[in-house]
């Protein structure tokens, strides 16, 4: 029997109604609109796509969006002082400066500039250090989409194992971290799988059956390498078990696909996420909802 598929884009739609009705009722109590900078350096299409659509979707649900465009030259001292100047805006409450950022800039210093308060990305060491703690200010968008997913649909992750391929910064290691919390929505026993596991000293190669072997005692399985199109088949999958697909690739112009073979593993899998419209349009939710949350904070 084909996967159950996790719509992501319908929930993202569900999710950003409820965020609308929230930001009203702020508006009816007196307090002031949430507002998200969204800070591009350059002129990358597809930042550029993102960013449009994060001030679409901020629209949407009535947060007021601040664009700030600034060209590729831009010296890293005058970005700095951008985000210090938006750190001090009282009508700012997140804080998103798109990456890439050019390669003249040191994309840390930047994210460490960012008020601890306004990091709605979850990206910057304070609301790393927060989470590894396991009391989060703000969750990093696409593991909290990812999260959500799981949660509206039903699915308890409490005593899986759940093993996720690729250890980034913006992904694999912030998921893990919260499968791990002894919360609701946590409480699984997590192995993170990279581009080292089943490597052999002696080949001076990946092994990889000893990765399969891996994911193929995985009741979750997120697939968020990002390096490979479909690189995962349903010979890498348990039977019955949840596949999230967080890679994306483009194949054509208008062709995306992730890191999964989607044809194959729906076969094998009781639960699957497509792309596109799985965990993408959950990224920009959640980042709209730590805005929100960062205004209530501010309040």
């Amino acid at each position: 029997m084909p996967a159950k598929i996790l719509d992501g884009a319908q929930l993202a739609q569900t999710m950003q109604v409820e965020m609308k009705a929230e930001v009203e009722e702020l508006l009816r109590q007196g307090r002031p609109r949430p507002g998200l900078a969204a800070v591009l350096v350059g002129t990358d299409p597809a930042s550029q796509v993102y960013v449009k659509n994060k001030c679409l979707a901020c629209e949407k649900v009535g947060i007021q969006s601040f664009k700030k465009e600034l060209p590729e030259q831009t010296t890293q001292a005058e970005l700095l002082a951008l985000v210090e100047e938006l750190n001090r805006d009282p009508a700012v409450h997140g804080i998103l400066v798109q990456l890439p950022l050019p390669k003249h800039i040191d994309t840390l210093a930047v994210i460490r500039k960012i008020s601890p308060l306004k990091d709605v990305d979850g990206m910057g060491p304070e609301s790393t250090g927060l989470l590894a703690a396991g009391t989060p200010r703000f969750l990093p968008c696409t593991p909290a989409g990812v999260q959500q997913l799981l949660v509206r649909n039903g699915i308890d992750v409490t005593g899986w194992h759940a093993v996720i391929i690729g250890r980034s910064n913006i992904v694999g290691k912030p998921l893990a971290l919260m499968l791990l919390r002894d919360a609701a929505d946590g409480n699984a026993t997590v192995t993170v799988c990279h581009t080292r596991t089943g490597w052999s000293p002696q080949t001076g190669k990946v092994d990889i059956e000893k990765l399969q072997a891996l994911t193929r005692q995985a009741d979750l399985l997120v697939a968020a390498a990002g390096r490979t199109p479909k690189l995962i088949t349903a010979d890498w999958i348990k039977p019955g078990a949840v596949v999230v697909d967080v890679g994306i690739h483009r194949l054509a112009p208008k062709k995306l696909c992730g890191d999964v073979d989607f044809d194959s593993v729906k076969e094998v899998a009781s639960t699957i996420t497509p792309v596109p419209g799985g965990v993408g349009p959950m990224t920009i939710t959640m980042l709209l909802r730590n805005t929100i949350a960062s205004a209530r904070a501010f309040l």
